[in-house]
């Protein structure tokens, strides 16, 4: 499999056009037409994670955190920088990029588009801590919406399988954070095979009646050709029976998409069950806290890693509790003195948890591809009890 019909499955789970414009994402280092039967996944490119990637025989490290950040004037082993040469990028970072290029191991970074995504990792901290419809708080981005398509298929119940797989493989039936999403409904298909005709079932002459499936699913309009063709190949009759209809476009609001999430709990939580919930879910060690430690949340909002002055929001909202990964010093005494709790988990904690359900998102796109996770990726911090 080439990098490109990986991007093109990683753009249907994580559609880039959500990324932060101040963002780097994409593919960062390699070629559309590198052949890849390994990738693995992490949320930093590391030295410890290029040496691991090298000892798999990795052709594909999808990371969240861009690999390259900022402009490089040089790709060298070991750079010689000089203080006053600010223009440079790390030369920690130059050499982990002059050794991916050395060891042809690409890197496809997805960032704030994971973020945005519908699924990605500000709903699962929304999910984690129970929040039940959680809307976007800030750094919005314009996605523009997308045509969509309803395919319909008459199938004979024998072959109905065999045709939906087929039709979700060639890009269909993906809706928000799910795969596979279609519709089947039994009754009986007719038809009267004529001269020149060579049916699958029945003969020429005679009428038919042939217990069938009604299938449905949804067709993003750039894989409608291909999804047609592959539906086409996979059914048993020389000339199926099928309708196209294009769907109505989502309304703004519908079409929002930025960063956090924010609204009520489904049921309302202590903070040391939101705590725990969280060591459960994300396998944090520690975690810092704003505020006080005892009250009953209902309302919460979440933001995955650091961001900035979206706390201003929250604490406009007057929710009970803000889960992040890290805040400024004079962003938690604004949340202190406006009655807010906050949890901090550390940045990349905040993070990690979403590779697991990445890595699952990805393996139902490609099949043909071993994916896993780095275990060489981890937290920079230590945390110790003194």
């Amino acid at each position: 499999m080439k990098i490109e019909d990986i991007a093109a499955a990683i753009q249907r789970i994580v559609p880039l056009e959500l990324a932060q414009d101040w963002d780097n994402v994409g593919l960062l280092i390699g070629g559309a037409q590198q052949d890849v039967k390994n990738i693995l996944l992490t949320i930093d490119v590391t030295s410890d994670v290029v040496a691991e990637a090298k000892r798999l025989k990795t052709d594909l490290i999808v990371s969240y955190h861009p690999v390259i950040w900022d402009g490089l004037k040089k790709i060298t082993a070991e750079p010689a920088v000089k203080p006053q040469a600010k223009y440079l990028a790390p030369r920690s970072t130059r050499g982990i990029v002059y050794e991916l290029i050395r060891s042809g191991i690409a890197v496809f970074s997805i960032h704030t588009a994971l973020d945005s995504a519908i699924g990605g990792v500000n709903d699962g901290l929304a999910e984690i801590i129970g929040i039940g419809d959680g809307k976007p708080i800030g750094d919005y981005v314009d996605y523009p919406a997308k045509d969509n398509y309803k395919l319909v298929v008459f199938v004979p119940v024998e072959s109905v399988v065999k045709v939906s797989n087929a039709v979700f493989a060639a890009g269909a039936g993906t809706i928000g954070n799910y795969s596979n999403c279609g519709f089947q409904a039994e009754g009986t298909g007719t038809f009267f095979p004529l001269e020149g005709a060579k049916p699958a079932i029945g003969k020429r002459g005679k009428m038919e009646k042939v217990p069938e499936m009604r299938f449905e699913t949804i067709v993003p309009a750039e894989r409608l050709d291909s999804v047609i063709a592959a539906m086409k190949k996979a059914h048993p009759y020389e000339a199926p029976a099928f309708d196209v209809f294009k769907l109505y476009p989502p309304t703004a609001d519908q079409n929002k998409f930025g960063l956090g999430r924010i609204g009520k709990l489904i049921h309302p939580l202590w903070i040391e069950q939101i705590v725990e919930r969280i060591k459960k879910s994300t396998g944090a060690r520690a975690v810092g806290i704003v505020g006080t430690e005892k009250r009953l949340v209902r309302t919460a909002a979440v933001c995955a890693g650091s961001c900035g002055k979206i706390i201003n929001s929250v604490i406009a909202a007057k929710t009970d509790l803000y889960v992040t990964g890290e805040l400024k010093h004079h962003h938690a005494l604004a949340a202190q003195e406006a009655g807010l709790t906050c949890i901090c988990l550390s940045h990349t904690v905040s993070e990690r948890f979403i590779l697991k359900k990445f890595a699952k998102q990805l393996r139902d796109q490609v099949k043909q591809v071993t994916i896993k996770i780095s275990r060489k990726d981890a937290d920079p911090f230590k945390w110790k009890n003194l």
